[in-house]
């Protein structure tokens, strides 16, 4: 077990040595700076996610043009967009990481 716990540690610093982590560490330490903006993401990104789990069929397209409007603004300051396109970048990363690890463990 020990060995498996080592080439995680190792697995986990390469993921921090990636492009991807580092500009969404850059991009989150920017809008550390401002916090009251980061509790306003904090808003959108929960919005975000119970409204894509919770809605469903039509209802979930509509919902999601009027949440789209109604942060149009919000998502045109580039602290705003630039943190939320990183985040996007990592999770995209993670969620690829987690599918290859399932499928070559045969995890079905």
């Amino acid at each position: 077990m020990i060995e498996l716990e080592q080439a995680l540690e190792r697995f986990i610093g390469e993921i921090k040595g990636t492009e991807v982590y580092k500009e969404y560490s850059r991009q989150k330490e920017k809008v550390s700076r401002f916090p009251e903006l980061k509790a306003k993401i904090d808003e959108f990104r929960i919005r975000n996610f119970q409204l894509q789990s919770a809605t469903v069929g039509d209802e979930l397209f509509d919902k999601i043009e009027d949440f789209e409007r109604e942060y149009e603004k919000f998502r045109e300051d580039p602290l705003v967009s630039d943190f939320l396109a990183a985040e996007l970048g990592l999770c995209r990363m993670m969620q690829q990481i987690n599918m290859t690890m399932t499928e070559e463990l045969d995890f079905a």
